[in-house]
């Protein structure tokens, strides 16, 4: 869907993305690179009916080689936040012929804030806020290689969060917004094989999928 956008505006964060300054190897970095502001030039030239128009008449009686192409600017942020966020990271890279794994660490937080990643016009955020929290909830590992491995999962037991209950099932959310991570136990799942574990242990982990829940 294409819209037309105050070009002042069209651009603009929830949150000033310019003050988030990502930690290199973290969850931001790869959101920041994700969202960041693209210029379309040379062969990614943006066709514009409206420069067609105006140079050529009606664009149904023209040909190909008629059309008029433009420099452009392009950016992918979040209109929606969802109640529930998830992340698959990439953990596998061309080399040569083969795929190879990743095994880097990504760091990521207990507590995530979506904002600097979100459109200035951002639907389901109560009016001043410049906040979109979650919280982590849930962490797939894998371990091995390409070929083979064993995944395993991190989860946090915790109270039912009756505020997201009714944003996704009233589109209600409270004004108030929390700030604390969800309370919780969290344990390591391994096949039959279940571990109480502390907080640390699960933010060291080499994460696969990250599951986050809104804090509303």
């Amino acid at each position: 869907e294409v819209l037309s956008e105050d070009p002042e505006t069209a651009f603009c964060t929830l949150a000033n993305r310019e003050d988030l300054n990502p930690e290199e190897g973290s969850i931001y970095q790869c959101l920041y690179q994700f969202t960041r502001n693209e210029k379309l030039t040379e062969t990614n030239k943006l066709l514009c009916d409206v420069c067609t128009q105006r140079h050529c008449g009606p664009k149904k009686n023209l040909k190909s080689e008629n059309y008029v192409y433009t420099n452009a600017k392009k950016q992918m942020l979040i209109s929606l936040p969802p109640p529930i966020l998830t992340f698959h990271l990439k953990r596998f890279q061309q080399a040569g012929f083969n795929l190879r794994k990743v095994n880097r660490h990504i760091k990521f937080p207990e507590v995530l804030d979506l904002a600097p990643f979100c459109t200035a016009k951002c639907k389901n955020v109560g009016e001043g806020s410049s906040k979109v929290l979650y919280s982590l909830y849930g962490v797939v590992e894998h371990s091995g290689t390409m070929r083979s491995g064993h995944y395993t999962a991190y989860a946090k037991m915790r109270a039912m969060n009756s505020h997201l209950s009714d944003f996704v099932l009233r589109g209600q959310y409270p004004q108030a917004l929390e700030t604390e991570p969800v309370k919780g136990q969290w344990f390591h799942i391994s096949d039959t094989h279940v571990q109480a574990v502390s907080i640390a242990k699960v933010l060291s982990s080499q994460a696969y999928l990250l599951f986050y829940e809104r804090l509303l």
